[in-house]
Parts: C-alpha cells; sequence; structure tokens
C-alpha cells in the first residue's frame, strides 16, 4: 500500500507522496506518475510530485515532479505551494520558511498562518528569471531578452518572448485569450524544434497594466487550469514588453496568483494551497514498483 495525497493549487492538481516512509525506487518514479494521473484507471492528476530527502546539506527536502506522461519537470509553482504546505502539515518540519532542493535550484516557500494556525496562503521565491536563450534553452543565434522573436508553425507566424523560470516558457500576446485553439497549436508549439527541451506555452490577454488573463499548455500534461512558473514568466515577458508593471494579479481558469518581479530581481508568487483527498494504492495497482 502506498499513501497519497492529493492536492490542488487553482485547479494545478497533484498527487504527493512522502518518500521520507513510502521509499518508492526513484527509477520507478516516472512510470508511477503515469499510473496515478490517469483518471480512468489511476487516480486522475497534472502529476506526480514526490518529496524526498535532500542530497545537499544547504536544503531542507528535495522536490521531484513528474508530468502526467512520465517526463520530469524542474520546477511547478502551484506544486510547490502545495509541497510546502504537506511538509508542514504533515510535521515533517515547523518552520514556515525553508530551502528545497529542486532541479531549477534552491526554491524558498514561504507560509502564511491563519489565527487558528492553518496555512491559508503560500509564498515562494522563485528566483530570478533567465532571460538568454541559451539558459531557456533555444536554438538558434544567441540573444538576451528573447522579446518579440518569430516562428513559423503550420504556415502561421507566432511571435513571443521566451523565458526560463528554471523550466522553460513562451508567452504569446493576443486580444482574446477565448478565441485561441490551444488544443490545437499548443502541442504543436511545445514541440517546435527551437525548443530542445520542449516548452510551457502561454497566451496571455492584457487587461491593463495590473492584470493579465492566461491561458497554458503545460509540457508533458497538455490544458491545465493553472500554471504558477508560467504566472510568473507571463509577468517578467509582459514587463519586458511595457505591457505590465513589475507586480500585478495573473488570472488563470483555475484562480488568480499575484506575482511580484521584486527589485532584487527574484519572482514572487502568492496563492492557494489545498487538499482534495488522502488515500493509499492498492498494491495491485503499482505490483511492478515493488
Amino acid at each position: 500500500m502506498i499513501a497519497f495525497t492529493k492536492m490542488e493549487g487553482l485547479g494545478n492538481s497533484y498527487i504527493f507522496i512522502n518518500n521520507f516512509e513510502t521509499q518508492v525506487p526513484e527509477e520507478r518514479l516516472p512510470e508511477l506518475a503515469k499510473l496515478v494521473s490517469d483518471k480512468n484507471f489511476g487516480i486522475g492528476s497534472d502529476g506526480l510530485i514526490v518529496v524526498l530527502p535532500p542530497t545537499s546539506p544547504d536544503h531542507d527536502f528535495r522536490f521531484r515532479i513528474f508530468n502526467a506522461d512520465g517526463s520530469e519537470a524542474e520546477m511547478c509553482g502551484n506544486g510547490m505551494r502545495c509541497f510546502a504546505r504537506f511538509v508542514y502539515d504533515k510535521g515533517l518540519t515547523r518552520k514556515t520558511r525553508f530551502p528545497v532542493q529542486t532541479l531549477a535550484g534552491t526554491i524558498i516557500p514561504e507560509l502564511f498562518l491563519g489565527e487558528n494556525g492553518e496555512v491559508v496562503a503560500v509564498k515562494v521565491d522563485m528566483g530570478p528569471p533567465q532571460l538568454h536563450s541559451t539558459k531557456i534553452p533555444m536554438t538558434g543565434p544567441e540573444r538576451e531578452p528573447v522579446v518579440d522573436a518569430e516562428l513559423e508553425a503550420e504556415g502561421h507566424r507566432f511571435v513571443f518572448t521566451a523565458v526560463s523560470m528554471g523550466n522553460p516558457h513562451i508567452v504569446i500576446f493576443v486580444d482574446d485569450v477565448e478565441a485561441v485553439n490551444l488544443a490545437y497549436w499548443g502541442p504543436r508549439l511545445e514541440h517546435h524544434p527551437l525548443f530542445p527541451r520542449r516548452t510551457n506555452v502561454h497566451f496571455v490577454q492584457v487587461q491593463d497594466s495590473s492584470h493579465l488573463l492566461m491561458r497554458t499548455w503545460e509540457r508533458g500534461s497538455g490544458i491545465t487550469l493553472a500554471c504558477g512558473t508560467g504566472a510568473c514568466a507571463v509577468l517578467v515577458a509582459a514587463h519586458l514588453k511595457g505591457l505590465a508593471n513589475r507586480a500585478a494579479t495573473v488570472h488563470l481558469p483555475g484562480g488568480s496568483l499575484h506575482v511580484e518581479w521584486a527589485s532584487d530581481g527574484h519572482v514572487y508568487m502568492t496563492g492557494p494551497a489545498n487538499y482534495i483527498c488522502e488515500g493509499r494504492f492498492l498494491r495491485s495497482m503499482t505490483a511492478t514498483l515493488t
């Protein structure tokens, strides 16, 4: 039996496993991610997040995230907020601010507690955005920043801004996000040859300098209700283009996030982290993992 918790941040849902206790072999985590994410034969989620002991003494925890297709991502903003609440509520730490080891580097979440001691919101120091084309990464001539770049897909020209928040993002500004056929263009842009590690794709409508409306195709997961690293990339891209202030509310289908590109160069994201359910995988579902 493998204990799990399902959590969501703005509808971006993940299955969490505490590998301090469960100890699923790490080489089997991609397979498990595909299994649990399947809404028909598994639980149904945007992916799997695993709480692990750090390999560095400078960190309190290690964060690994796998998309619904089993591919590993570097980071996830919504997932990190849930991760922070999970380790606090499960008694793995009494700290309300702590360093987490990720493939995107050190990420520091901060918990805000209500009068009853319950976590009411989580702010995440996402670190500085990476703006050089080789850091995103992209093929072709090197440039920094990548603003109003162009690509062609199936005869259609897209103008985009590219940002890495530890994982790759392209941001395309449009007049009406609801008019975009995201299911069609999302996978075609995700797998475009410009992006050797694929990319997350965001279409954005600017409501005003403090409010941005976005829809997301996530690398490896498809259309999702929210993307925390994507919201950060969107704010950075909008500010680089002079379309938004350094702080704004980013509205996603699952809800809203407050994002700030602060004077210290770091991007800070604040939003909710909620529980959905807890349970156990039947061993028959995971027989190949043990």
